[in-house]
């Protein structure tokens, strides 16, 4: 393939599936990378490694690892090493929590795995060109879940009495602060674990199944502001 753009290089991709691996490995070399341009890792604590030592240039990133989740390494990254290098997600992974905790940690681009070869060099080029990329089904999801968030027949009474816990408002806080369950059990001194069990509990109080919908509905009744 012939690019009339510069490559961003070296290239780092997370990946721990050896076929997938594979699969963006022959992606990136029809873009021109060659084998030595192309570092791959299959744990968070490798990609940080090779982050701090060599001047990665553009980053591809699954989310479900052996040793951790991919959206902590990217705000890990965004932190300390990589500030402003594009990073795109490609993963399974479609639902809201996940892609906006993704995307507020740092992430330029959020593709599915499930996409076909040319779909994926699309993306890959729109990314190395400059741009950002979402995935055209995760967009549809974000926009049902803004038409809902805007909705005025909202099933929630703004005078409705939903009683949580201390510990349940405690979570909500840090929920709608963009911490993630490991982050709010480090703020808390509590497991992520706990977190979890606290946070579907929420879900369940305000009848409904996602952190944007909680936060939109503890808005609404005053729970926070």
């Amino acid at each position: 393939m012939n690019v009339d753009f510069p490559l961003l290089k070296p290239v780092l991709v997370l990946e721990d599936d050896p076929i997938h691996q594979s699969r963006i490995c022959k992606i990136l070399e029809c873009f021109g990378y060659k084998n030595n341009e192309i570092f791959f890792s299959q744990t968070v604590d490798f990609a940080k490694e090779i982050c701090r030592t060599k001047p990665v240039k553009f980053i591809l990133v699954d989310l479900n690892l052996p040793d951790g989740s991919g959206i902590e390494f990217i705000q890990s990254i965004r932190d300390k090493i990589a500030k402003t290098i594009p990073i795109m997600v490609l993963s399974a992974w479609n639902t809201l929590d996940v892609i906006y905790q993704a995307l507020h940690v740092g992430a330029t681009g959020y593709v599915l795995k499930e996409k076909d070869d040319f779909e994926l060099m699309f993306a890959i080029r729109t990314m190395l060109k400059g741009g950002a990329i979402i995935d055209p089904a995760i967009a549809k999801i974000i926009l049902k879940n803004l038409n809902y968030a805007t909705d005025v027949s909202f099933d929630l009474n703004e005078n409705i009495d939903i009683k949580l816990s201390v510990r349940e408002k405690e979570i909500l806080t840090c929920v709608a602060n963009g911490l993630s369950n490991s982050e709010i059990g480090t703020e808390l001194n509590i497991s992520k674990f706990t977190v979890g069990v606290h946070v579907k509990n929420i879900y369940q109080k305000l009848s409904v199944n996602s952190r944007t919908k909680a936060i939109h509905a503890a808005k609404k009744i005053g729970l926070i502001h």
